[in-house]
């Protein structure tokens, strides 16, 4: 095994494989506001495959892929071990209806050429979803004036967290691949600065940008 795929190991490990439900259900939401797709679900990045009990009703085939293994990850489910970083995704070109990568692109080193990539193996006419931290939330805006650092990227997130993006640059590289009907959507979930708790729903309702930990961006891919 070479050097990078031991640090990609290091940094997926990190992580848990895991992210918090609010993320699941926005990727939930932002499907089922889009017409009824079906066929067959990427989810890249997979980590434990928390996501497949959100995603179940949407598709008819779920495809797990990452470069770990994780022992939680439902049995009899598909898996596809693969080096986000530095390989391509072990499918055809227009392979899935549905592309799903939750909380993972900050984990990269090139933002730009996994987006491409998963909108490779997306048919024309599909729905790809990205998610990743929300750097211009309150809590993160205010983690940067302090300490110089979004809140998701501080030491104690690193190396996990290495790529940090802001909506619109979800929003310029989606252009850049060239979908269409983007939108974006904010988990409506975030945590009062300097303590545990979590503002309520209908506080994050109100300004969902500054009061939400995670941004969602999805598009369909143009057809031809």
């Amino acid at each position: 095994m070479n050097e990078n795929i031991i640090d990609v190991e290091t940094r997926a490990r990190q992580s848990a494989g895991t992210s918090n439900h609010a993320v699941y259900q926005m990727v939930d939401i932002d499907i089922a506001s889009r017409p009824r797709i079906g066929g067959t679900l990427l989810d890249v990045g997979c980590g434990r495959g928390d996501l497949l009990p959100f995603v179940l009703r949407h598709c008819d085939r779920y495809v797990g892929c990452d470069v770990v293994q994780y022992s939680e990850f439902p049995a009899n489910t598909e898996f596809r071990k693969v080096d986000l970083d530095t390989g391509k995704l072990p499918f055809d070109d227009d392979a899935a209806d549905i592309v799903v990568s939750a909380e993972t692109i900050e984990h990269l080193e090139n933002p730009r050429a996994f987006i491409r990539e998963l909108t490779r193996v997306l048919r024309p006419g599909g729905l790809l979803i990205v998610t990743t931290p929300n750097n211009l939330s309150l809590l993160s805006k205010l983690t940067l004036l302090l300490k110089n650092n979004f809140n998701m990227f501080q030491d104690g997130d690193y190396p996990a967290h290495i790529t940090a993006l802001l909506e619109i640059d979800l929003i310029r590289i989606s252009q850049e691949c060239g979908l269409r009907g983007v939108q974006t959507r904010f988990s409506l979930r975030s945590r009062l600065p300097g303590t545990p708790y979590i503002y309520p729903r209908w506080v994050c309702s109100i300004a969902p940008r500054a009061f939400s930990e995670n941004v969602l961006l999805s598009g369909i891919k143009r057809e031809n």
